[in-house]
C-alpha cells in the first residue's frame, strides 16, 4: 500500500464522488480506477461498495480510511518539522479585527514580524471585519482583534491594549468648547461613520443605543482622510480612538472631546481558538504584537 493510495481514498471519501476526488487529485478517471483496483488488489478485499450510485466504505474500507487519516497528517507534521529545521519557522497566519482604525498600526506591526520570521505568511483577512469572532469559529481566521469579547468557552482572550475613543469636530463646531458630550447632544448632529452596519460601531454601541439616541443624520464614509475633510468643514463630526486622530490635530482645525464624563474606553483582545492547537510561531507572533503595539505605538 502506498501514500498514493491513501491520498487516493481519503479524496473519494471526503469529496463524497469520483468525479469530485478525480479533480481534487488531478487524475484521469481510468487513472483513479486503476489506482483503486490496485489498492483493493494488495489488500485482498474491496474498499468501497456501491450502493444507489453512492460509494460507501467497507469495514475494512473504514479501518484503512482511519489509518489514511493518521498516517497523511503524520507526514503533514513531519514535513513542516523539517521545513522548520531548515527554513526556521514555516507557516500562515489569518488575521483580522472588528475595526477599520486597527489598519492604522496592524500593517506595520506585520511588516516588523515578517522581517523576524520570514517564512511565516501573515495575511488580512479584510472580509472578516466586523465579525472577527464569528469568522474565527468558522475557522477563516486564526486569530482575531476585538474589543467586543462575546462569551463562549472555546475562544480565549489576551488583552492586547486599551485606548480612548474621542469626539472629533470642527474648531468651530459648538462642541468645541465642550470638557465632553453626553448621547443627548447627538440629536441634531450628523455623525460620519466608517461603515454599517450600525451595530458595529463603537459609539453607537456603548453610547447612543442604551440611551436609544439616533443622530440627526447618520452617513458611512470608508475613507478617514475624507471623514476627516467634511469634519474640518463643519459637515458632520466623527469618533476616532485618542492614537488614531492624533497625526490630523497639527493645523489646529480640528477639535476632539470627550465621550461621557469619564471618558469612552476600550481593550481591546487577541482572541483565539483554545480547542486548536496552534504551532510555535503562533505563540511568538502574539507575544510580539503585544509588545510590540506598547513600544513603537505607544497606545
Amino acid at each position: 500500500m502506498e501514500i498514493r493510495h491513501l491520498k487516493l481514498i481519503k479524496a473519494i471519501v471526503e469529496e463524497g464522488s469520483i468525479t469530485k476526488a478525480i479533480d481534487k487529485l488531478h487524475l484521469t478517471q481510468s487513472a483513479l480506477s486503476h489506482q483503486l483496483k490496485e489498492a483493493e488488489y494488495q489488500l485482498g478485499t474491496q474498499i468501497f461498495l456501491r450502493q444507489n450510485k453512492k460509494l460507501i466504505l467497507t469495514k475494512a474500507g473504514e479501518k484503512l480510511y482511519e489509518t489514511a487519516n493518521e498516517v497523511l497528517e503524520k507526514l503533514s507534521s513531519t514535513d513542516r518539522e523539517i521545513k522548520q529545521m531548515i527554513f526556521g519557522e514555516f507557516g500562515t497566519i489569518r488575521i483580522s479585527t472588528e475595526c477599520y482604525s486597527s489598519y492604522h498600526w496592524l500593517p506595520s506591526v506585520l511588516k516588523q514580524f515578517h522581517l523576524i520570521y520570514p517564512n511565516v505568511d501573515l495575511q488580512i483577512i479584510m472580509e472578516a471585519t466586523h465579525y472577527p469572532l464569528q469568522k474565527l469559529q468558522e475557522n477563516i481566521i486564526d486569530i482575531a482583534i476585538t474589543s467586543d469579547p462575546i462569551k463562549d468557552s472555546c475562544i480565549t482572550y489576551l488583552e492586547l491594549f486599551q485606548d480612548e475613543m474621542l469626539m472629533v469636530v470642527s474648531s468651530s463646531h459648538s462642541w468645541a468648547d465642550k470638557k465632553y458630550v453626553v448621547a443627548e447632544d447627538f440629536i441634531n448632529e450628523h455623525l460620519l461613520i466608517h461603515s454599517l452596519p450600525l451595530e458595529t460601531v463603537t459609539i453607537h454601541q456603548f453610547l447612543l443605543a442604551p440611551s436609544k439616541i439616533t443622530p440627526k443624520k447618520i452617513t458611512p464614509l470608508p475613507l478617514t482622510e475624507a471623514s476627516i475633510e467634511m469634519v474640518k468643514a463643519d459637515m458632520g463630526i466623527m469618533a476616532m480612538a485618542k492614537w488614531a486622530v492624533q497625526p490630523y490635530l497639527k493645523d489646529n482645525a480640528l477639535k476632539t472631546i470627550k465621550i461621557g464624563k469619564n471618558g469612552l474606553k476600550r481593550k481591546h483582545f487577541i482572541a483565539i481558538m483554545n480547542n486548536k492547537k496552534y504551532p510555535n510561531y503562533f505563540n511568538h507572533f502574539i507575544e510580539f504584537l503585544q509588545t510590540e503595539i506598547n513600544q513603537q505605538w505607544n497606545i
